[in-house]
C-alpha cells in the first residue's frame, strides 16, 4: 500500500519531471493558450519522456506505474500547462474501459499504441441533454448481423478531432434505462465526424467539441464488456479517473501559488517587498494549507484505486471497505465516495487559490503577461467536467448518509 509520504522513487520521479516541465513545457504554455490549438510539440516532448506509458500495464508496453505516481505526473504537468496535462489525462480515461473490461484482442491492439504515443483516445459519454443524467442519452447502437450500427452525437468531448479512438457509450435497449447502455471502441477512420469545436474560457490548447456518429458500423469485437454493462463501466471508469482530475486541480493551484509567491518576493511597495506584509503572508498560508490538504486527499483516493488491483467486479467498492465504526465516515469510505471527495475538494481549492493568486498579483495578475489568470481560467473546468461538483456532493451525501 502507498505510505502516507512519498517513496524515494516517487520523490526522484517528481524532481526529474519538474525539471522537464520547467525546461521543456513551461516556455510554450502561454503560446499554447493564446493559439488555442493542440500542443503537439509539448505532447511530443511527453512522448519522448515515455509519459503516456505511465498508466498502461507493462504487459501492453506501458510502465504500469501506481496511481499515486500517475497523479504526480498529472500535477507536475498541470503546474506549468493545464492543456498539456489534459492531453495525457484523456487518453488514459479513454483506455480505462479497455484495460478493465475489454477483450484480450482490444487490449493487445490499442493499449500499446497509446502507451507509445502513437495513438490518442477520447471518452464519449455526455450529450446535449444527457450530461450527469447518463440514462437519458439518445445515441443508439443497433445490432446488425455480426456487429452494430452506431448513430448519435456526443458533446463536450475532450480531444475531439485529435483522437484516433473514441470510447462510446450508446443505448442498445431503449426501454431499459441505464441498464440498456453498452460501451464500444470506435476508430476515428470509420467515419467519426467533428462538426463543431468549442471556443472555451480555459484549457484552450485542448480541443473540446461535438462528435457525430452517422450510422457507423462497429464490429462485435469492438464492444467493451457485455450488452447492458455500459453504465457500470462508465461509472467504474469515473471512479478511477476523478482522483486524477483532482491531481490536475492540485497542479493548477500549486502553479498559481508558486507564481504568486515569486511576485510577492520581487514586487516592492512602501519601500519593502510585498512578501513582508503580514496580511499577504496570511493569504499565502491559507492557500498553501488548502493545496496540501487537497493533495493528501487526492493521493489517498489514488492509493485506493491501486487497492482494487484492476478487478472490474470490484468497481464500486474497495475490498473490506464500508463505513467507520458507526457505519458512517472515517477511513472506511469506498473509492466512489473518496474519489468524488478528492475531485470536488481539489477543484474547489484550485478555483479559490487561483483567484487569490490573481488578487496577490494585483493589476499585473489580471493581464496575460502574467500566468496566474491562465491558471484561474483553466481551474474553472475542473469543477465542471467528469461530473460537476454539485453532482459530486449528491454522490457523497447519498453514500455517507446511507
Amino acid at each position: 500500500m502507498q505510505p502516507l509520504t512519498l517513496t524515494d522513487e516517487q520523490l526522484e520521479f517528481r524532481r526529474t519531471l519538474r525539471q522537464f516541465c520547467e525546461e521543456r513545457l513551461a516556455p510554450r504554455a502561454a503560446e499554447v493558450d493564446r493559439r488555442g490549438e493542440f500542443p503537439w510539440e509539448s505532447f511530443k516532448e511527453c512522448v519522448a519522456m515515455e509519459l503516456p506509458a505511465l498508466g498502461i500495464p507493462e504487459a501492453y508496453g506501458g510502465s504500469g506505474a501506481d496511481h499515486v505516481t500517475q497523479a504526480l505526473m498529472v500535477e507536475e504537468l498541470a503546474r506549468v500547462c493545464g492543456s498539456t496535462s489534459l492531453s495525457l489525462l484523456i487518453s488514459k480515461l479513454g483506455m480505462i474501459p479497455v484495460m478493465l473490461w475489454g477483450s484480450d484482442e482490444l487490449k493487445s491492439t490499442y493499449l500499446p499504441k497509446v502507451a507509445s504515443g502513437e495513438a490518442q483516445a477520447s471518452y464519449c459519454l455526455s450529450e446535449a441533454d444527457a450530461g450527469s443524467d447518463v440514462a437519458s442519452m439518445r445515441t443508439r447502437a443497433v445490432r446488425d448481423g455480426d456487429g452494430y450500427v452506431l448513430s448519435g452525437t456526443k458533446h463536450w468531448i475532450t480531444n475531439a478531432g485529435i483522437s484516433d479512438t473514441y470510447t462510446v457509450f450508446a443505448k442498445t435497449d431503449a426501454t431499459a434505462g441505464h441498464r440498456g447502455i453498452t460501451a464500444f471502441l470506435v476508430e476515428a477512420e470509420w467515419g467519426v465526424q467533428v462538426p463543431k469545436l468549442e471556443d472555451k474560457l480555459g484549457m484552450r490548447g485542448s480541443p473540446t467539441g461535438e462528435v457525430l456518429f452517422d450510422d457507423i458500423r462497429i464490429p462485435l469485437s469492438h464492444r467493451i464488456g457485455e450488452e447492458g454493462q455500459g453504465f457500470y463501466i462508465a461509472m467504474g471508469t469515473l471512479d478511477r479517473s476523478r482522483p486524477t482530475i483532482g491531481a490536475q486541480a492540485v497542479g493548477l493551484a500549486q502553479g498559481a501559488l508558486d507564481h504568486a509567491i515569486a511576485y510577492l518576493r520581487e514586487r516592492q511597495q512602501f519601500g519593502r517587498p510585498l512578501a513582508e506584509l503580514q496580511g499577504l503572508q496570511f493569504m499565502v498560508a491559507d492557500m498553501a494549507a488548502r493545496v496540501e490538504a487537497a493533495r493528501a486527499l487526492v493521493h489517498k483516493a489514488c492509493a485506493m484505486v491501486d487497492e482494487l488491483n484492476g478487478h472490474a467486479e470490484a468497481t464500486r467498492h474497495v475490498t473490506g471497505s464500508g463505513g467507520g465504526p458507526d457505519g458512517h465516515g472515517g477511513p472506511g469510505y469506498d473509492l466512489t465516495t473518496t474519489g468524488a471527495m478528492a475531485k470536488m475538494f481539489a477543484s474547489d481549492v484550485a478555483m479559490s487559490v487561483t483567484v487569490d493568486a490573481v488578487q496577490l498579483c494585483g493589476g499585473n495578475g489580471y493581464t496575460r503577461d502574467f500566468p496566474v489568470e491562465r491558471y484561474m481560467r483553466d481551474a474553472k473546468v475542473t469543477q465542471i467536467y467528469e461530473g460537476t461538483n454539485q453532482v459530486q456532493k449528491v454522490v457523497i451525501s447519498r453514500r455517507v448518509m446511507g
